[in-house]
């Protein structure tokens, strides 16, 4: 199952890259929704090869993922996979300079079933499509809001 999302966002490539690779600040926003993120590499500074263990509730059962930072382009987008029993995926997160000051994000999600119970999985997303669509396209609007309005007035 492939879907992709795409947002403007008022703020320069460079900055929004900067925002979208800020990992520690991504980790919070995901534990005050409910997940619990760990990071598991070594690494010291961002780049392929970061790793982290996920956990969260999706379609009322809790799942286990384990998300790979597999390509980082600065400023220009990075790539993500993810493994768990039932299902694998890959994130792809595209940045394109529009002007100056105005970047748009482009976000290609694929899910692929690894079992029997990963097939189900992505049948019922698979019906709920323009649902989840619709959720990811509005946590990506106010996530897009939220880095512009860092960008008008920074820290």
């Amino acid at each position: 199952m492939k879907f992709s999302v795409r947002q403007d966002i008022e703020a320069p490539i460079d900055f929004v890259f900067e925002q979208l690779t800020d990992f520690p600040a991504i980790e919070r926003a995901a534990m005050r929704r409910g997940a619990e993120v760990q990071r598991v590499d070594t690494l010291t500074s961002a780049g392929p090869g970061m790793i982290w263990d996920a956990r969260f509730e999706l379609r009322g059962k809790p799942r286990e993922l384990q998300l790979e930072l597999t390509g980082f382009d600065a400023p220009n987008g990075m790539t993500m996979t993810s493994q768990s029993s039932n299902l694998e995926g890959a994130i792809l997160a595209d940045l394109v300079a529009l002007s100056r000051n105005s970047t748009r994000l482009t976000m290609d999600f694929e899910l692929k079933a690894r079992n029997l119970s990963g097939k189900l999985l992505v049948q019922s997303l698979r019906l709920a499509r323009k649902n989840l669509t619709n959720k990811v396209q509005d946590r990506l609007s106010s996530f897009a809001k939220d880095i512009g309005n860092r960008y008008q007035r920074p820290a």
